[in-house]
C-alpha cells in the first residue's frame, strides 16, 4: 500500500474518530444531544401566538422573518452536502459523516418549519438552484473546506439571531441549534489539519 493511501486512510479514520468523539464529549458534558430533545420539542410545540399576546404584530412577525431566514439557510446546508456526496471525491468514512450532518440540517428545518406554521407563517422553500462553487471542488479537502465554510456562517447567523428574537423560547432553541453547527464546523476543520477551536471567542 502506497504512503499516499496510507496517509488518506489516516485521515478518514481520524476524522470518524473526532466525530465520534466530539460529540460523545458535548453530551457528556452538556447532558443533552446538540439540537436537544427540549429544544425539538420546544419548537414543535410552538403551536400558537399566545406567547405573543399585549404585543404588536411587529414582534411576531418578525420571528418568523428570522426562523424564515433561518430555514433558507438550511435548506442551502442540506443542498450543499448533497453535492459533496454526489461528488463522488469523498472517502467512504467522510461521506458517511457528511450524510449525518446533512441529517442533522433536515432536522432543523423540520422543527424550525413546525415554528413558523405555529406561529400562522409559512415556512420558506428550498431555492431550485444554488450558485455553489462547483467548478473549484476538485478533491476531498475541496468539499470540507466548503462545507467548514457554510457551518462557520451558520454559526454566525444564529449567534445573530439569539438576541434578535422576541420570544426568549425561540432565542434557547437557536442557540441548541448554534452548538451542533458549531460541532460540526470544528469537525471538518479538525478533518483538515487545522485547529477545531481557533479561538477562546467567535468572531
Amino acid at each position: 500500500m502506497s504512503s499516499k493511501n496510507t496517509t488518506k486512510q489516516s485521515s478518514v479514520a481520524l476524522f470518524k474518530q473526532s466525530y465520534t468523539e466530539s460529540r460523545r464529549r458535548f453530551l457528556r458534558q452538556s447532558g443533552a444531544a446538540t439540537f436537544s430533545g427540549a429544544a425539538i420539542a420546544m419548537l414543535s410545540g410552538f403551536g400558537s401566538q399566545t406567547a405573543y399576546a399585549g404585543q404588536s404584530m411587529e414582534a411576531l412577525e418578525q420571528d418568523i422573518r428570522v426562523l424564515n431566514t433561518a430555514i433558507g439557510a438550511e435548506h442551502e446546508a442540506v443542498a450543499a452536502y448533497q453535492l459533496g456526496a454526489e461528488s463522488g471525491l469523498l472517502s467512504p468514512g467522510v461521506l458517511n459523516v457528511a450524510v449525518q450532518f446533512q441529517g442533522h440540517h433536515k432536522e432543523h428545518i423540520d422543527a424550525l418549519s413546525a415554528a413558523v406554521t405555529g406561529l400562522g407563517g409559512e415556512p420558506v422553500a428550498a431555492k431550485m438552484d444554488y450558485q455553489f462553487p462547483v467548478e473549484k471542488l476538485k478533491a476531498e479537502a475541496d468539499v470540507l473546506h466548503f462545507a467548514a465554510g457554510l457551518e462557520r456562517g451558520a454559526v454566525s447567523a444564529y449567534a445573530g439571531a439569539i438576541p434578535v428574537f422576541d420570544n426568549r423560547d425561540l432565542s434557547a432553541a437557536a442557540a441548541s441549534i448554534l452548538a451542533d453547527e458549531a460541532m460540526h464546523w470544528a469537525i471538518l476543520r479538525n478533518a483538515l489539519g487545522l485547529d477545531a477551536v481557533p479561538g477562546a471567542f467567535f468572531s
